[in-house]
């Protein structure tokens, strides 16, 4: 198994208290929080892409190069690049500079992102979000591993011998993951290209990613892949690890419960992704995708994930917890020193393999 920090930049008030940190502040942290990750030795940090609500996250293009300088081993990915709204000429430019600037340590898990609002902000429609994250993809894929690119489409002007630059580092193209929460169609894309497939495992119960996943690895082998390359990463609901899970229920139970009746949409209620199901602490240690408990509990849930999704990376989030950017540090240091060995060793993986 190999292991990600990722952050998706929010920026709402403490729920519990009414605090908001300086915007700025915010933003320093991030960056300072991928120098730890690569530090404690995390395999990868994530920086998310969001257009709408509390987050400041709407141009992870610009952390990631400040983390391409502050870092040098760990590998910097995006969760997600919201392709769908985008300009794939723009991308291609934007995240080829990025892999130059970390010599090769660059990937892009591509999404429609989890914030309905951002079509509506960019003037798109909602209704076609699919149909733009398809072609889009099929017209970044050709500007990465082509030179004089001519190309006709829907969504954007056509266009004729065309060449972005910079290229990517050393003439190879970022690898590109595809984020599934919801819908078969991203397990579908991304086992028609032979690519990884990143699952949210987030917000629905097991099940709901379980079966995306299945799809995902039936449809990798129907389009002629090797299976072996179907690497599958997962989310999380969040990290709270604690010396025993009374004492995690008790110092995250007010802000865990705070934070879900703060983050509500009662818009998007009984639409899959959105509004957790897991009401209460309890209910999130005993059946949702959060890492909360002692670190045994976390080593149990993560390998129960395991043993439905047969997961390569795992992902795991502190900074939605409430907590100071030291105790999200100490909690990022109690999962390498005490979980991360434990689960490598039961849960083996080749992603990587090679670095």
């Amino acid at each position: 198994m190999r292991f990600q920090v990722l952050t998706i930049g929010g920026h709402a008030p403490h729920p519990l208290t009414g605090e908001q940190v300086p915007a700025a502040d915010r933003l320093a942290e991030i960056v300072e929080t991928g120098a730890v990750a690569e530090e404690l030795g995390f395999d990868a940090y994530a920086i998310g892409e969001r257009h709408a609500g509390p987050f400041l996250s709407s141009s992870p293009t610009v952390l990631l190069g400040a983390l391409a300088a502050r870092t040098s081993r760990i590998r910097l990915l995006t969760g997600v690049t919201v392709l769908a709204i985008l300009d794939p000429v723009r991308v291609a430019e934007d995240y080829a500079t990025l892999h130059q600037l970390s010599r090769g340590r660059l990937e892009l898990v591509i999404g429609k992102g989890a914030e309905a609002g951002h079509f509506d902000l960019f003037g798109l429609d909602e209704g076609l979000q699919w149909d733009y994250q398809a072609e889009k993809y099929e017209l970044l894929r050709r500007l990465w591993c082509e030179e004089d690119v001519t190309w006709q489409g829907k969504f954007r002007p056509p266009l004729t011998g065309v060449t972005t630059l910079p290229r990517p580092y050393e003439g190879r193209p970022p690898r590109v993951w595809h984020g599934s929460a919801t819908s078969l169609n991203s397990p579908e894309l991304a086992a028609r290209h032979g690519d990884p497939l990143f699952s949210a495992n987030a917000i629905q119960p097991r099940e709901a990613y379980t079966r995306l996943i299945e799809h995902y690895r039936e449809r990798f082998a129907a389009h002629g892949h090797d299976p072996a390359g179907a690497y599958v990463g997962a989310g999380s609901g969040g990290l709270f690890i604690a010396r025993t899970s009374q004492q995690a229920v008790a110092e995250f139970k007010d802000f865990y419960e705070a934070r879900v009746r703060q983050s509500y949409k009662p818009h998007l209620a009984g639409k899959p992704g959105y509004n957790t199901p897991f009401r209460t602490v309890e209910e999130a240690i005993a059946d949702g995708p959060h890492l909360i408990g002692s670190p045994q509990q976390v080593i149990d849930k993560i390998l129960g994930f395991h043993a439905a999704y047969r997961h390569d990376l795992q992902s795991v989030t502190v900074d939605g917890s409430g907590l100071s950017l030291p105790r999200q540090t100490d909690q990022l240091r109690w999962f390498a020193e005490e979980i991360a060995p434990v689960v490598r060793t039961e849960a083996p993986t080749t992603l990587w393999q090679q670095a």
